[in-house]
């Protein structure tokens, strides 16, 4: 129990130990479909007490499962679609992008900086796509890279998505830094309505969804 607590509580011990606690039935259980068997799986009224589960869990309604699960065991091989996160802080962003790499069968990079896509949050916006959707380092992304910018890149419709390809999405407030923007194609969703820009998960899905459709 004292191991699941600092697990849900803090990267720093995800890091040393290698190792991320999930919450609830349903990402245990896509887990589970996926191949990913856990280490401990902490279950109320079978192997554990309610009244002392309860207490370790960071949802508003305490988990009835908790399984502890290997990052070892997590898919980690290249594809050749690939959304690259550049220092996203927000993990239910990064959770977010997570899933919709999984609906449109793509990999995703993480830069430096950006949040744990093994946090509790980042873990419940993904819906169990983590357990299905290989993380990949930075400079293991198609060396075509595509840069997602509010304002001045060419029209999403009028770019070439052919595969292999890397699209990378910026943090909303900062965007990407120039001298990474400089060594990629800049794309640009336009908005025909009042909104000024996109949150980052809604625009990279919509990146991906259009890769897809031309498929």
């Amino acid at each position: 129990m004292k191991r699941v607590r600092k697990l849900l509580a803090g990267r720093k011990h995800r890091d040393e130990t290698g190792l991320f606690a999930c919450e609830g039935e349903d990402l245990v259980e896509a887990a589970h479909r996926a191949g990913v068997e856990p280490v401990d799986l902490l279950i109320a009224g079978e192997n554990v007490d309610p009244a002392v589960l309860a207490p370790v869990s960071t949802l508003p309604h305490p988990a009835r499962v908790i399984g502890v699960f290997p990052r070892s065991a997590l898919p980690c091989e290249p594809r050749p679609v690939c959304v690259g996160l550049w220092q996203l802080s927000d993990p239910g962003n990064v959770g977010a992008l997570i899933r919709s790499a999984d609906a449109f069968g793509a990999c995703v990079a993480l830069s430096a900086g950006c949040a744990d896509p093994l946090a509790p949050k980042a873990l419940r916006a993904s819906a169990g796509a983590i357990f299905r959707v290989p993380i990949v380092p930075w400079d293991a992304m198609p060396e075509r890279r595509v840069a997602l910018v509010s304002h001045g890149g060419a029209p999403l419709r009028e770019v070439d998505l052919t595969p292999p390809l890397a699209m990378l999405v910026g943090a909303e407030r900062a965007g990407l830094p120039d001298t990474l923007v400089a060594t990629c194609e800049t794309v640009t969703i336009p908005l025909p309505g009042d909104a000024e820009s996109l949150n980052v998960a809604a625009a990279g899905a919509i990146a991906l969804y259009e890769l897809s459709r031309r498929s």
